[in-house]
């Protein structure tokens, strides 16, 4: 809980980040360029590199659609336009564009304001989602060196227990391979240029990252769908109750040998996962359907809107924007799909540790379905009680052969 508490944090700091960045719309004053005649001057160039706001009116209202007049008789391939006015004018949304097709973006070549998108995409995004990452695998390196391998304390029982169905265990495995996948050709699509551009080269590169793409946007639809089955077949198991507060007192019995605090069938850590995956998968998915489908599943308008009739947003500092365009959408779409898939690789990370080498016989649950008589008594001794009930009232109620 508290590693996605932090997690989390870290996420509404990026996002804080971006939405700053983005939302900043005072200039700083216009500068004195009559040396330059009106032109960019070199403390312009400076400012830009050191990563300062220039104040572009000078450009953004010099798009060569001005003083026609004086220019008559000056005709050169570009008309009464230089190709900088042009190329202004694309930038700054002022020229007149005209093309086949009337798709919501298709009259923008140029949007100057989703640079505040690629700086926070290649830069903070990527840093922070960096230390979520990296900072799960470090504190489950150090779980497994402190702690080492969970080992069932009592004697096997040589018995076994029906744990899991195979509806559920496929389930589980649609929902986990997928997003296994999901997750490493994401994560290729965001570090690929950096590590696999040196070892095979740019073409190679493009190949591969065609093929990342192509897996990303098909699998997302066993993702949802393993997602749903998921959801429909423990959400009635997952309901918080008096016991996971006895379970989480105990921590679980993680940090202390010999202790098995009682549990259903999902103890109080494997709840906490249970919704994450529900909430965090939900979410991804509405974003990624927004992906899937450009301009057509425009949300974030709308949602900040409803987040600021709030007053929270405010409260925190945060002027959230609620007319975009619809590349803005776009680009707030990926940024949100890129940060919630961090924290939920994250948690997945856990997940995947205590399910295999940190807790002995947690695998066989997933496995087989089956598990040890004694494994589920220490870790789920209630659920095995009712289990045992059931099937004491099942051979009750049989006829004697």
């Amino acid at each position: 809980m508290f590693r996605l508490l932090i997690a989390l944090l870290l996420t509404v700091t990026m996002a804080q980040t971006a939405v700053a960045q983005s939302s900043e719309t005072e200039a700083p004053p216009a500068a004195d360029r009559t040396s330059t005649g009106g032109a960019t001057t070199l403390e312009d160039i400076m400012a830009r590199q050191r990563g300062e706001k220039v104040n572009n009116t000078y450009r953004s209202e010099n798009t060569g659609q001005g003083n026609v007049e004086g220019l008559l008789g000056q005709f050169g391939p570009s008309g009464v336009a230089s190709d900088s006015d042009v190329y202004r004018a694309l930038r700054f949304g002022s020229a007149d564009v005209t093309v086949s097709s009337r798709g919501p973006a298709d009259s923008v070549l140029i949007q100057d304001g989703g640079m505040w998108w690629w700086a926070f995409r290649t830069g903070p995004l990527r840093e922070y989602g960096t230390f979520i990452v990296g900072g799960m695998l470090a504190i489950i390196v150090l779980f497994f060196l402190i702690r080492g391998k969970i080992r069932i304390d009592g004697e096997k029982t040589g018995r076994t227990v029906t744990r899991f169905n195979g509806f559920e265990r496929f389930g589980h495995w649609l929902f986990a391979g997928s997003f296994l996948i999901l997750g490493i050709t994401g994560l290729l699509t965001l570090y690929g240029r950096d590590f696999l551009i040196p070892i095979f080269g740019r073409e190679g590169f493009a190949v591969i990252a065609q093929g990342c793409k192509w897996l990303h946007n098909n699998l997302a639809w066993a993702f949802m769908l393993g997602l749903i089955i998921v959801t429909v077949n423990w959400i009635a198991h997952n309901i918080p109750n008096r016991v996971d507060l006895k379970w989480l007192a105990a921590g679980g019995g993680l940090f202390t040998k010999g202790s098995h605090p009682p549990a259903k069938k999902f103890n109080a850590g494997q709840k906490i996962i249970f919704w994450a995956c529900i909430l965090l998968g939900v979410s991804i998915s509405l974003s990624g359907l927004s992906l899937l489908f450009p301009f057509e599943l425009p949300m974030f308008a709308k949602t900040f809107s409803i987040a600021n009739s709030t007053g929270i947003p405010q409260m925190l500092g945060l002027n959230l924007p609620v007319q975009m365009s619809p590349q803005e959408e776009m680009q707030y779409a990926q940024v949100w799909h890129v940060m919630v898939a961090y924290v939920f690789i994250a948690i997945i990370i856990a997940h995947i540790y205590l399910g295999s080498v940190g807790m002995e016989g947690a695998f066989d649950a997933m496995g087989t379905g089956e598990v040890e008589e004694q494994w589920a008594r220490e870790h789920h001794s209630l659920w095995l009680e009712e289990v045992q009930e059931k099937e004491a009232g099942k051979a009750t109620a049989s006829p004697a052969e």
